[in-house]
């Protein structure tokens, strides 16, 4: 039979679906309808807030942009800064020796420095009142030969050319280990002179201005002269004075002490100090007063 006969009550066959088709539909994402920039803020959308001072400030700093003149003035300030904390460090550790004293020793030690004040006090009326009586005196050049006189006198002491007598005090080192060396009475020289010394001789050396002192093995050499232990100090000016500074915590005595030394001091009414140097005469130097 050629035609083919529909049975009755038959529904007609669907076509399968092509699964291809759902494959590629389940892998492309859907489209996103795209919207033109001016679009980008709606009437439903805020607009960006605006930044806050802080914020601009931040903007503002950084990054940073230096001139030549900021950098300049950053170094300054790096430098002043550094020279301040310099100052600080070294105050802190000069100050620590007397974190430990006792209230006895700094009482010492601010009567000590309101003597020194009180010297140089001193010699500024001095030197005031000689400028007065020049001035106010009916013969000039009689008053200033007297002052030319009284100058040359205290310049003679201060120089060692001339011999010197008045209170003052005897210090004596004793060196049975031959640990002090020469630095150590240098110090010593140098708390006195700190202290108003006015005329200092040891072991027959007179101190002047320029002394030096070195080590010479066990022994020590002031101005090429050796001298030897026991070092015995004569010391013309105010014992109240002298002998206090020499006493300070943590000063010559301690520091000797700490090397065995023995160091005893004398105060005196009169103290002679009758070792002399020759006058020098400079090879260049002249006067200048006409």
């Amino acid at each position: 039979m050629s035609d083919a006969k529909e049975l009755p009550g038959a529904q007609p066959v669907p076509t399968p679906p092509d699964h291809r088709d759902n494959r590629l539909r389940r892998e492309l994402p859907p489209e996103v309808p795209g919207r033109a920039p001016e679009e980008a803020v709606g009437a439903g959308e805020d607009p960006q807030p605006e930044p806050t001072g802080r914020q601009r400030l931040v903007q503002g700093l950084w990054p940073p942009r230096f001139t030549r003149n900021q950098l300049v003035v950053a170094l300054l300030l790096f430098g002043l800064g550094f020279g301040l904390a310099v100052q600080v460090a070294s105050t802190s550790d000069s100050s620590s020796a007397l974190r430990g004293a006792r209230q006895e020793d700094l009482v010492r030690i601010l009567d000590e420095l309101d003597d020194r004040t009180q010297r140089l006090e001193d010699e500024k009326q001095g030197l005031e009142k000689q400028r007065q009586e020049l001035e106010n005196s009916s013969d000039q050049a009689e008053e200033a030969r007297k002052q030319t006189l009284e100058k040359e006198r205290q310049l003679g002491v201060l120089a060692g050319t001339v011999a010197a007598q008045g209170p003052g005090i005897t210090m004596t080192i004793e060196d049975t280990k031959g640990t002090v060396q020469a630095d150590m009475l240098l110090d010593a020289i140098q708390e006195l002179r700190a202290a108003g010394a006015e005329a200092i001789q040891v072991n027959g050396v007179r101190v002047v201005a320029n002394t030096y002192l070195t080590d010479s093995g066990k022994n020590v050499d002031v101005d090429g002269n050796k001298i030897e232990a026991p070092y015995r100090f004569k010391v013309i000016g105010k014992p109240q004075d002298l002998e206090p500074a020499l006493n300070i915590p943590g000063g010559v005595v301690q520091t000797l002490e700490k090397e065995q030394a023995t160091v005893s001091i004398e105060r005196s009414d009169k103290i002679v100090v009758d070792a002399l140097r020759a006058a020098e005469q400079p090879d260049y130097a002249r006067s200048s007063a006409r």
